[in-house]
């Protein structure tokens, strides 16, 4: 499992970009990809933990994704996380 982690600014056009960007988190988590999404309480940054088999396969869900891209979202840590409870 990975933990990918955002610094957000609120730009109009990460703003813009988010319900796409939801969506597709959405259909992630369907296929068992996401597991859990959401930003932090104060807006400031974001959490994504996925079920991937190496950072490889991290790295393309993040490029498929044009919100990881836009102005306003940066990936500040992907790290690979090894939960004993779940």
């Amino acid at each position: 499992m990975w933990i990918i982690e955002l610094r957000l600014l609120p730009t109009p056009q990460r703003l813009a970009a988010r319900p796409a960007h939801r969506a597709r988190l959405t259909e992630l988590h369907r296929a068992g990809i996401v597991r859990m999404a959401g930003p932090l309480g104060d807006d400031s940054g974001a959490v994504i933990v996925v079920d991937a088999p190496d950072r490889a396969a991290v790295d393309s869900l993040i490029a498929a994704d044009p919100y990881f891209a836009t102005s306003g979202v940066e990936t500040t840590q992907v790290r690979e996380w090894r939960p004993f409870l779940h």
